[in-house]
């Protein structure tokens, strides 16, 4: 059973920073593409940041030159710099992964963690 486990969100002012934590753990032999996304209250998931396994990545529009992300293959596990907040980054943020695993190949996410950004 693959799992995805995110870590870091919390209450923060605007302007501050916060690092998210998304660790995958499970009999996993690869994995491909890692990201985040989020979800605001009534809005759609929408993609924030993407990493392959080489280290390519992709941003949002809205995270470009405020939002790094990064992985370490070894740990299995992909983090998300958040930096100069601001109140409409507030949403839930989901990690995504494209596991290779013991039943297979598929998409897996986490269960979320709060970021709630105060003006």
């Amino acid at each position: 059973q693959v799992q995805l486990v995110e870590s870091g969100g919390d209450l923060v002012q605007a302007g501050g920073s916060l690092r998210l934590s998304c660790a995958a753990s499970g009999r996993i032999f690869k994995i491909d593409a890692m990201g985040w996304y989020r979800q605001a209250p009534g809005k759609q998931r929408e993609l924030v940041a993407a990493v392959t396994s080489g280290g390519t990545t992709n941003y949002a529009d809205s995270a470009k030159g405020r939002f790094t992300i990064s992985r370490d293959n070894a740990k299995n596990t992909v983090y998300l710099q958040m930096n100069s907040l601001k109140p409409e980054d507030t949403a839930v943020y989901f990690c995504n992964a494209d596991i290779v695993a013991l039943g297979g190949r598929d998409f897996y996410w986490g269960q979320g963690t709060q970021v709630t950004v105060s003006s």
